[in-house]
Parts: structure tokens; C-alpha cells; sequence
């Protein structure tokens, strides 16, 4: 995932998915946890090497309240104490990305908001070619590319390349 202003410039942030910040909180804390999570049954510690470094080629994460509260109550069904760690690991990750608010009025205005909720429809009033959105949703990565195929990535592509090429 390489996509660029039209002056050349990288995008100035990158969107991440609910299911995907949850992979980085419990990656960043402790790899291990990985296998332990419930909802991260499909992915590895390799997979936290991977979203991490696509997000680290962007200048920083982009965020909503709405991403990040689904993040947190998924973080939340995790057993203590790991369950408490990993609040504090996604209270870290706020403090570092930059949130982008979106009324709950206007993403309950766009098109896909009945069909894919309030929190993916307001990334969809945010995400564009400058700020990109790396998602493991395909309904979300479905409406997204019919919009603009440059605003989304769909990391099961990615992974899916790997486990191909290994």
C-alpha cells in the first residue's frame, strides 16, 4: 500500500479499522495475546508486523470516537488481567492518533448507513486517496472502493499474498 497525494506526497494519515486497532493494541502489549483474543482468531504475530508497518509508513493513525469505542469494547471482552493492559495499551494509542469527528446525523445520512452502521459510515465521510482506510471488513472495503478504489486497503488481500508466497 503505497498511495499518494497528486503532488507526490504521501497521505498525511491512514485510517484503521475497529478489528484492526485491536490487532495493533494487543500486538503492541504482548504478541502472544494475539492467539488469545477471541476476535482476533484470524490473525498471528505476523500480522501485527504487517498492519504495523503499513501503518508506520503514514505521518500518523487517523481515528474516530465511534472506531475507537468499538475497539475498546472489544478490548473489553478480554479476561483480566490482561483485559485492563490492554485499555491502557489502546489509551496510548489515542494519546498518539489524531481523532476526526464525524456528527452521528451526517453518517446516519450517507447511503450505506443502514446497511453497515453508524461507525463505518462516518469512515466513509472521512476516507479518501490522502487519508486511506486498511480494513479486514469487506462489506466496509466493498462501499469504500465503490467511491474511490484508491481510499481503502483490504488487509485479507495482503494476507492472503503472504500465506501464498510462504
Amino acid at each position: 500500500m503505497s498511495p499518494s497525494r497528486p503532488d507526490g506526497d504521501p497521505p498525511s494519515g491512514v485510517f484503521v479499522d475497529a478489528n484492526l486497532l485491536v490487532l495493533l493494541v494487543a500486538g503492541a502489549l504482548d504478541p502472544e495475546i494475539i492467539a488469545k483474543h477471541r476476535r482476533l482468531r484470524t490473525f498471528g504475530p505476523e500480522d501485527f508486523e504487517r498492519v504495523q508497518e503499513m501503518v508506520g509508513r503514514f505521518e500518523r493513525v487517523l481515528v474516530t470516537p465511534n472506531t475507537l469505542t468499538e475497539a475498546s469494547n472489544l478490548l473489553g471482552q478480554h479476561g483480566e488481567p490482561e483485559r485492563s493492559r490492554l485499555l491502557t495499551t489502546l489509551r496510548v494509542l489515542i494519546g498518539e492518533s489524531h481523532e476526526l469527528v464525524v456528527a452521528s446525523a451526517e453518517a446516519a445520512e450517507h447511503p450505506f448507513f443502514p446497511r453497515l452502521g453508524l461507525t463505518d459510515a462516518g469512515l466513509l465521510r472521512l476516507v479518501s486517496r490522502d487519508t486511506p482506510l486498511v480494513t479486514v471488513d469487506l462489506d466496509l472495503y466493498l462501499a469504500a472502493s465503490k467511491a474511490d478504489p484508491s481510499s481503502v486497503v483490504n488487509y485479507r488481500h495482503h494476507q492472503e499474498r503472504y500465506a501464498r508466497s510462504t
